[in-house]
């Protein structure tokens, strides 16, 4: 993963720097084993600058430091065109062998991780690559960075040779590749939002419980049901059960009186 390097000065400000990886040695000395370790980094800022850095500490963390340091010494400009490269090129360092070749918007950086550490940090995000005897970490790390050195616009070519140069194939599959790219908003869309109410939630409080007054389906159902006791008018209200004497039980009910 990337590292922002903290740097005082402008121009360094929006490096980045990837470990690629973390050597070992040990040393057999009479008291036992001495290690050491040494680690190989690539410093770039994605628009253009890359740099490659080794060294060696008694700890992991002195020698990703002195690693940077040197890479930062060894910033190299490259010329891109867009997100790729303007034409195939081939490098060598020892016995390691990297080609290059540019390649159509949103294909991405087909590369092993040696190789894409270097390309993403320099700002390639289209490339096609393949490697070719060794593959030694280091020398892959110094034939990339050599092979990016190399590159060159076609403006520089063509004032170098005093000719004009047609649009070169790169360049078409990069026109019509942004023909075909799917338009990319850069304001996220807002999701709907629901305006309907929630009736279980209307004048409550903090807690879940029922609102203040509010009855309850049992205490509803248990309580009386208010009659209208007035009749209407010329019409006489009819006989009620509290109008009769209670009758006790056991006796005969009493004749009514003339």
């Amino acid at each position: 993963m990337a590292e922002r390097l903290k740097e005082s000065s402008p121009e360094m400000q929006d490096l980045e720097s990837t470990t690629v990886k973390i050597f070992r040695t040990a040393a057999v000395v009479k008291g036992g084993r001495r290690f050491s370790f040494a680690a190989l980094v690539v410093v770039g800022d994605h628009r253009g600058r890359v740099g490659l850095g080794y060294g060696k500490a008694p700890g992991v963390p002195a020698a990703i430091e002195k690693a940077q340091k040197e890479a930062r010494k060894n910033l190299v400009s490259i010329t891109l065109l867009g997100a790729t490269i303007p034409h195939p090129v081939d490098s060598r360092f020892g016995a390691a062998h990297v080609r290059l070749v540019p390649a159509a918007p949103g294909t991405g950086v087909i590369a092993g991780g040696t190789v894409r550490a270097v390309l993403e940090l320099a700002g390639v995000r289209d490339c096609l690559t393949k490697s070719y005897g060794s593959n030694n970490q280091k020398n892959l790390c110094k034939a990339t960075v050599r092979g990016l050195a190399l590159l060159q616009s076609k403006e520089r070519v063509a004032e170098l040779r005093g000719v004009e140069i047609e649009p070169t194939e790169v360049e078409e599959r990069i026109a019509q590749g942004e023909k075909y790219a799917p338009i990319v908003r850069s304001e996220r869309a807002k999701a709907p939002v629901s305006t309907a109410k929630d009736s279980r939630g209307q004048n409550r409080g903090r807690g879940r419980g029922k609102p203040r007054g509010s009855v309850g389906p049992r205490a509803a159902q248990a309580a009386p049901v208010p009659t209208d006791t007035q009749a209407p008018a010329g019409e006489a209200s009819p006989p009620t059960q509290t109008d009769a004497p209670e009758q006790q039980p056991g006796t005969a009910p009493e004749a009514p009186t003339a």
